[in-house]
């Protein structure tokens, strides 16, 4: 069985303000004036969980940022994603070459079972175009256990949808 995939947003999810926020300590010089991004408090630990439950964790951000920058900066708290679909990756692939415009994310697009953001727009085009999403954007001592508790449940979910058509399967042969 392939792991569930569970992506996150940058802005305003992992990324934060710390006038909003409570967020990690700052990186040491020099990498304080590379990377300005501050991660919101309980991050690194999150990534880490989700991993060490078996997950795969992804990022999935409308942003430019450089899949480089994204690890790098990332990698500095000692977190390391599976894989990282940024705004060139998402035209490249997803949108490609269609006339007709798609939603800025379309997690189902790389079988992600879980996204994490904040935009109201991209919950609702979970809803229009069948993928799962958890908005989070508000201050909150316990969003990483939520996250995590919804990632298991998504997961029974899967898990149970899969034995049931196992069964179906077994009984029409």
């Amino acid at each position: 069985m392939s792991k569930m995939r569970v992506s996150f947003d940058l802005d305003e999810v992992l990324f934060v303000s710390p006038k909003e926020f409570e967020t990690e300590p700052p990186l040491r010089f020099p990498y304080s004036m590379l990377f300005t991004e501050r991660l919101r408090k309980g991050t690194p630990e999150l990534i880490h969980e989700l991993q060490r439950q078996g997950f795969e964790v992804w990022v999935y951000t409308s942003s430019f940022r450089t899949e480089l920058y994204i690890r790098s900066l990332f990698r500095a708290y000692g977190v390391r994603f599976d894989q990282i679909v940024n705004g060139y990756r998402h035209v490249q692939e997803v949108q490609r070459k269609r006339k007709d415009i798609l939603p800025q994310k379309m997690p189902s697009f790389y079988h992600i079972s879980l996204h994490i953001d904040d935009e109201d727009a991209i919950v609702e085009n979970g809803r229009r175009f069948g993928y799962r999403v958890m908005k989070v954007c508000e201050p909150d001592d316990q969003w990483a256990e939520k996250i995590l508790a919804e990632a298991n449940h998504i997961r029974d979910l899967e898990e149970r949808t899969r034995m049931i058509r196992e069964q179906r399967q077994m009984e029409k042969a």
